[in-house]
């Protein structure tokens, strides 16, 4: 099995990128869901955001408003890595117990997800790394555009990460968003039809350094 890492800077497109990995066969692991998964009410991390960030941050029926959450720690590092500390050790628990189920199943190809995987020093627990990217006029164009942000909001979750130049030059594969879909649709098949070859070759077993990372 092949492990994959899939990861890009906010606006990048990466989930338009898994969403064609996911159309040629590839298991996705989506971070993201399992990070929604992960502050359902009644959770810990759930408890833990409450307690420290008040009823400010919840929504009618109790549950957390990601975005008033967003928009309090985008702007100030600290609290955003207090948020990370208490999402994303269930995160990372919940993406083993998945990659291990595909790995029981047989599964050829697994893609996670993985938003902040640079930034929460993730490379070595993949066997290959896909980076997403696009210019930061076009990804800030994209929030505000898509998401409806405001262009301050945009600004601050773009800068909170990792510029996407450090994370081109460790990436195993790189896919350029900046043009159409067809574009797009045709970067992602030079990179699945790699892909596939690397999954075929004779390897080590692909979880090894994934439960070595973790262990």
């Amino acid at each position: 099995m092949l492990l994959v890492g899939l990861t890009g800077n906010i606006g990048s497109g990466k989930s338009a990128v898994a969403q064609l990995l996911s159309e040629r066969g590839a298991t996705i692991i989506d971070a993201d869901v399992l990070a929604r998964r992960a502050v359902e009410i009644g959770t810990p991390a759930y408890k833990a955001i409450a307690e420290r960030w008040g009823t400010s941050i919840l929504s009618s029926d109790g549950a957390i408003d990601r975005a008033a959450l967003r928009r309090i720690v985008f702007s100030d590092p600290v609290q955003l890595e207090q948020l990370n500390a208490y999402v994303h050790p269930e995160v990372e628990r919940m993406r083993e117990v998945l990659v291990d189920q595909a790995r029981e199943r047989g599964d050829r190809l697994v893609v996670c997800d993985v938003p902040l995987l640079f930034e929460r020093r993730l490379t070595d627990s993949f066997d290959r790394i896909v980076l997403v990217d696009a210019p930061r006029p076009v990804r800030l164009e994209r929030l505000v555009r898509e998401r409806g942000l405001r262009e301050t909001e945009a600004m601050d979750m773009i800068v909170a990460q990792m510029p996407a130049e450090l994370k081109r030059a460790r990436a195993d594969h790189i896919i350029d968003n900046d043009g159409t879909l067809t574009q797009l649709d045709q970067r992602v098949t030079e990179v699945w039809s790699t892909l596939l070859r690397e999954a075929s070759a004779p390897r080590e077993d692909s979880g090894a350094a994934y439960q070595t990372a973790l262990n």
